[in-house]
């Protein structure tokens, strides 16, 4: 026997100049259409609003709900654009969570170098977070990030623990590199 689908998943991104009620304008079009506003990450950067939110509404709400983004950006300086998502499938397989923490001067190129060894050993990046401040002492800028990370179940901890300690001495960070609770 097979279930009807009644739901859509979207994943929204926004982006717009930073004002009060940019949150309260989108959440309102997605309850007006019977949404559930189901996760998100919100973020002000550059002086600019900027965020991404996962939302659930009836299937036979959803066409109106598409159409009813663009007005978001007439009236409220939002620009709104939707992506149908897969809802909450289970991600395929044993998996591994770890978190990461990094830390060190800051230069270009250091999320390419430590992303492109997270991939080279089959790592996915559930979430990352970035962010720049003055080291003590006028020492410069300081790079600090943190991530959450998913290995595949046939993935050495190990090997993924060398090729980031391998970045991190080429890049002079310091890594943290722990089992996520």
């Amino acid at each position: 026997m097979t279930t009807s689908v009644t739901t859509a998943t979207y994943v929204l991104t926004a982006i717009g100049e930073d004002r009060p009620g940019l949150v309260a304008a989108l959440a309102s079009v997605v309850d007006e259409h019977g949404g559930n506003w189901v996760d998100s990450q919100l973020a002000l950067l550059a002086g600019s609003f900027a965020g991404i939110v996962q939302v659930e509404l009836p299937l036979e709400r959803a066409e109106d709900f598409l159409a009813a983004l663009p007005a978001l950006d007439e009236e409220a300086g939002l620009t709104v654009s939707a992506t149908e998502g897969r809802g909450s499938e289970a991600s395929p397989g044993p998996q591994r969570a770890l978190r990461m923490h990094l830390l060190g001067q800051d230069r270009t190129g250091m999320v390419r170098e430590v992303t492109t060894a997270l991939r080279s050993q089959g790592a996915t990046i559930d979430g990352l977070r970035s962010w720049t401040r003055e080291a003590p002492e006028g020492g410069g800028m300081l790079f600090e990030a943190e991530a959450e990370l998913r290995l595949p179940a046939d993935a050495e901890e190990e090997a993924v623990r060398e090729a980031l300690e391998t970045i991190a001495a080429e890049l002079m960070v310091d890594l943290e590199l722990d089992a996520a609770e």
